[in-house]
């Protein structure tokens, strides 16, 4: 990162939907002074007004666009969970797109959280443990609701879809094309195509309304 005086820096803020009585420049303004005080200049602000968890935050993504066409060269922020409430992996994740782009990182109600500072790898290997933690755990839970569903004796995919075979005939016959009979029957046009051939084998199924397989 460049000397105090040529450090670029940029801010972020979010202002949550459940927050009272509080605006983008409650945090803004101490941001601001704490880069004066550092003597770096902000030559950016970016401000989201959503939910943490919300994952479509367009100054966030904004933010990482300029951090990837390296516009600046710290971000300074409120707190961590200001940044991400995703969890540890998806913070770790964040964090760490900031470090392959060469920006620097630091919350500011949270000192420590400093990517530059003395404590900078040691901070950054404890998000990597906790987010490999956070990792296992979210692969336990998927095994443990595959297994549940397995011994309920519950198909895995997608559900089969039920429509009329006999119109798939019908609008071929008519001369509609594989796609508008995909469109109109709500099924794919590989779907429409194997019904046509087994219509035409000899081997289409008599009841017009089947779960077919997909």
């Amino acid at each position: 990162m460049p000397e105090s005086g040529s450090v670029r820096a940029a801010l972020y803020a979010r202002v949550s939907t459940s927050d009272q009585g509080q605006t983008a420049e409650t945090q803004l303004v101490p941001l601001r002074e704490f880069a004066a005080r550092q003597g770096w200049q902000v030559v950016a602000e970016f401000v989201d007004e959503a939910s943490g968890a919300c994952a479509d935050r367009r100054a966030l993504k904004a933010m990482l666009e300029a951090a990837t066409r390296k516009q600046f060269d710290l971000l300074l922020f409120w707190s961590l969970d200001r940044l991400s409430r995703q969890g540890a992996l998806k913070t770790l994740e964040l964090l760490d797109r900031l470090a392959r782009c060469g920006v620097a990182w630091r919350s500011y109600t949270e000192p420590y959280l400093d990517s530059a500072g003395p404590f900078g790898e040691a901070i950054i290997a404890l998000l990597a443990s906790l987010a490999r933690q956070e990792r296992l755990r979210i692969q336990e839970r998927v095994r443990a609701g595959l297994d549940r569903v397995r011994r309920e004796g519950r198909r895995l995919g997608r559900p089969r879809r039920v429509f009329d075979r006999l119109q798939v005939v019908e609008l071929r016959r008519r001369g509609a094309s594989w796609r508008e009979v995909a469109r109109r029957l709500g099924i794919s046009t590989g779907t429409a195509r194997r019904v046509w051939a087994e219509w035409q084998a000899g081997r289409a199924e008599n009841p017009a309304v089947v779960k077919p397989k997909i």
